[in-house]
């Protein structure tokens, strides 16, 4: 895969996320790290067993070139079940205010479908990104949320829930049917007042292997929106099933997939790894200074 004339020409474009003085400048590829208060996620859960150890990793991202940290602390694995608000609140408050302690000049993004959560993490730390991987369909009253907090907000593709998304999903055109949920959410969401959206095509959300290739392989088509791109491939089953490897051995994979997905017009890369991603952002950057 080749830079395609289209992603050249829209990467060009300078774009900033704002949360309240902070920005992130989306004109060089950002790389956000992830971070799992959760016991059961499909890569690093239970990793993060106490502040001290969540704290150290979180050091390691900043370091490594990290521009994001993702909190999440409810596992959105195929085939997971929810918790309760009460128990994702008890995860999550503690570790995004350690983090905003330690280092205030990080942006934060939350990983999280309730509007609810959104609403007390903001009240605690100030303005971050609201990461939900459901697009709005998990609480009815996210979109409206996300209007009145004036705080940016990453929209995800998804087939289904976490709990059944992987049962056969099945789509007619699948690049037709993302972009028209795209277009029908963002409409809802700028009629809400929703100023700063970010679309994440959800890889591995609804999709069966032949489908997160063939959106990686097109992913410049959702371009045409202006809007910046948000890929999440990091260890995905995607990349260690087409490999016969493990989650555990798939870091060389997906820096070949969060390569491919750069030169697809990718603005921000969602990873567990955050030096791979940051290299493969600056190897992606000498290619497009070569562009005319």
């Amino acid at each position: 895969m080749l830079i395609t004339q289209s992603a050249g020409k829209f990467l060009k474009r300078n774009s900033t996320l704002h949360l309240g003085e902070k920005e992130v400048d989306l004109s060089i590829p950002v790389v956000a790290g992830i971070v799992n208060i959760t016991p059961d996620s499909f890569f690093d859960g239970g990793k993060m067993e106490d502040e001290t150890t969540m704290l150290k990793a979180v050091e390691q991202m900043v370091a490594d070139g990290a521009g994001i940290i993702d909190v999440g602390a409810v596992s959105t694995r195929p085939g997971s079940k929810t918790v309760s608000t009460k128990e994702e609140l008890a995860r999550l408050l503690p570790a995004v205010k350690a983090i905003h302690k330690s280092f205030p000049d990080v942006a934060l993004s939350v990983d999280t479908f309730r509007s609810w959560v959104a609403v007390r993490v903001i009240d605690e730390v100030g303005p971050i990104i609201i990461n939900d991987i459901s697009g709005g369909s998990l609480d009815s009253n996210m979109f409206e949320t996300v209007g009145k907090l004036q705080v940016p907000y990453i929209l995800s593709h998804i087939k289904g829930t976490p709990l059944n998304m992987q049962e056969d999903p099945q789509y007619d055109d699948l690049i037709r049917e993302v972009a028209q949920y795209f277009a029908e959410r963002v409409k809802k969401l700028n009629k809400l007042g929703v100023k700063e959206v970010i679309l994440d095509p959800g890889f591995g959300f609804g999709k069966t292997l032949d489908h997160n290739y063939e959106l990686l392989n097109k992913l410049d088509a959702f371009k045409v929106y202006q809007l910046p791109v948000m890929v999440g491939l990091s260890r995905k089953s995607m990349i260690w099933k087409a490999l016969d490897a493990q989650p555990e051995t798939a870091l060389n994979g997906t820096s070949v997939a969060n390569t491919l997905a750069l030169m697809g017009g990718a603005d921000i890369l969602r990873v567990h790894d955050v030096k791979e991603a940051v290299e493969a952002v600056k190897i992606f950057c000498e290619i497009k200074a070569t562009i005319i």
